[in-house]
């Protein structure tokens, strides 16, 4: 019998901010999975922020392989997967699941304007960056269909929103259409969201409940025997964390703390469906991370009590481990090990051939060329590679590798991200454009290169000492990003200069 498949990808949990990687929210279901199941301790995400992260996830390829070279889109840019690009549910769909997608989606859609035209992310000069979007969507006819999203790219059925709780418009999206018409402007702005419309009655502590309950549904609606594919994508801890009163105050840690809490209950609602019809042990269940958490807003809660991303250096949007090191918990009953420990680095572009394995479905050719299969190290203990090559892509689009116990970082401080020196050093002031050398900081002359063998935590520096090492890693680089006609972004990857 295939198994159901269920998925879910958390916003902006950090790799410490689980009970099961030792942090001190409480985080039971998720917990009992991990003791239940596998738990690996060297997950990377595809990228250190969420839309490129969220398309290697769905598509098991490098987003930068696309037109998103860096940064992320709105809740207006357009639809990023190609119509026949093969998907996670595209694949499962083929095989004969029954595929629900629930929650936040932050890949584009087709939004139809007031002129009649619809962005497409893949001409030439295409616009793919409006954070300061035009009018904020208030030329968008919200009475027309959106396309490119995920019913057209093997989801039988969404119920979402386009973007994350920061971003217009404020609305939920069933299948394909807004709920509702975001006709007013939003009446409550809350911590860091943009403006923009809303539709009558939007709040936003209601996002996520309101999303596991359409999951739930959904799943007490199957058909006993068909299997099925569940991806559910929680807003939370990403801000504004708005945790519902049931959830609020659970942690004892804040409001962050509790956005976490609200997504291991997430998990228990739908791991108690899943029990009501019976399918427990014919059920895959994966629950990770699109990104690493931020740590730069005071009110996320206290740092020296809970380190969301814990003692890895750097967060959300950096190329060092806290931009993209992820926790992952794997979870099938009598095929899974219970208190199964990998350490083996993944990827999250690994997930999409693990559950078409999982399904005995053979992916299509060419598809997932970024991912390796992982049923084998997670079911029959199968050892994966220890050496295996892992690009990192951080918020401002720079490089990184991971080989083996090297990390080689082609930027200077965190590489674009969140923390200092931060994306504004990899952009000329007031120009919007990176540029082709940025100024190194003093630390960090040409680059970066850590041993994580005796320095996981990436903080001795040896690329002027190992000035071979560098040169391996940086042509290990250059021919997985040229693997495919897309070719290597050079204008985000300056020319290697090692100082011996």
């Amino acid at each position: 019998m295939r198994p159901n498949v269920v998925v879910v990808l958390a916003d902006d949990m950090g790799w410490g901010d689980l009970g099961c990687y030792g942090s001190a929210i409480p985080t039971p279901n998720i917990d009992r999975l991990a003791a239940g199941g596998a738990r690996l301790t060297d997950c990377h995400s595809a990228s250190a922020v969420c839309t490129p992260s969220r398309y290697a996830l769905m598509t098991g390829r490098y987003a930068w392989r696309g037109p998103l070279k860096n940064f992320v889109l709105m809740g207006h840019g357009p639809a990023l997967i190609e119509p026949d690009r093969p998907t996670m549910a595209s694949v499962l769909r083929d095989a004969g699941y029954t595929t629900g997608a629930f929650g936040k989606w932050h890949l584009g859609l087709g939004w139809r304007h007031r002129d009649g035209s619809v962005r497409d992310a893949f001409a030439p000069g295409a616009v793919l960056h409006d954070d300061v979007e035009t009018d904020f969507g208030r030329d968008i006819d919200y009475t027309a269909a959106v396309t490119g999203g995920p019913t057209e790219l093997g989801f039988d059925r969404f119920f979402g929103i386009a973007g994350s709780l920061d971003m217009p418009p404020y609305a939920f999206i069933s299948d394909d259409r807004t709920v509702g018409v975001p006709d007013r402007e939003k009446e409550v702005y809350l911590t860091e969201q943009r403006p923009g419309l809303q539709v009558d009655g939007w709040r936003e502590d209601e996002a996520d409940v309101r999303f596991v309950g359409e999951a739930v549904d959904w799943l007490r609606g199957i058909e006993p025997g068909t299997p099925y594919l569940c991806y559910l994508a929680p807003s939370a801890p990403h801000r504004p964390c708005v945790p519902p009163d049931f959830i609020r105050g659970r942690s004892g840690l804040g409001d962050r703390a509790d956005a976490v809490c609200l997504v291991d209950w997430a998990v228990g609602e739908v791991l108690q469906a899943i029990a009501e019809r019976g399918e427990t042990e014919n059920t895959l269940v994966v629950v990770t991370s699109d990104n690493g958490a931020p740590m730069i807003f005071d009110d996320d809660g206290d740092m020296s009590q809970h380190r969301p991303n814990g003692d890895w250096r750097g967060q959300k949007g950096d190329l060092w481990d806290g931009g993209h090191r992820e926790p992952f918990i794997a979870f099938w009953p009598g095929q899974i090990a219970a208190g199964s420990l990998l350490e083996a680095p993944i990827c999250l572009t690994d997930v999409l051939p693990t559950v078409a394995s999982a399904a005995g479905t053979p992916l299509p050719d060419g598809a997932a060329e970024d991912g390796q299969d992982l049923l084998g190290a997670l079911t029959r203990g199968e050892s994966l590679p220890m050496d295996r090559p892992v690009v990192h892509h951080s918020l401002g689009g720079r490089f990184a590798i991971r080989s083996g116990r090297w990390k080689a970082i082609f930027a200077p401080g965190s590489g674009g991200g969140f923390s200092e020196p931060s994306i504004s050093a990899l952009f000329s002031a007031g120009s919007g454009k990176a540029h082709a050398n940025p100024a190194w900081d003093a630390d960090h002359p040409d680059g970066q290169l850590y041993d994580l063998s005796t320095d996981p935590t990436e903080s001795t520096n040896l690329w002027s000492t190992q000035p071979e090492t560098v040169t391996t890693l940086y042509t290990q680089l250059q021919s997985i990003c040229q693997s495919d006609s897309s070719g290597l972004p050079f204008d985000v990857l300056p020319g290697l200069q090692v100082r011996g």
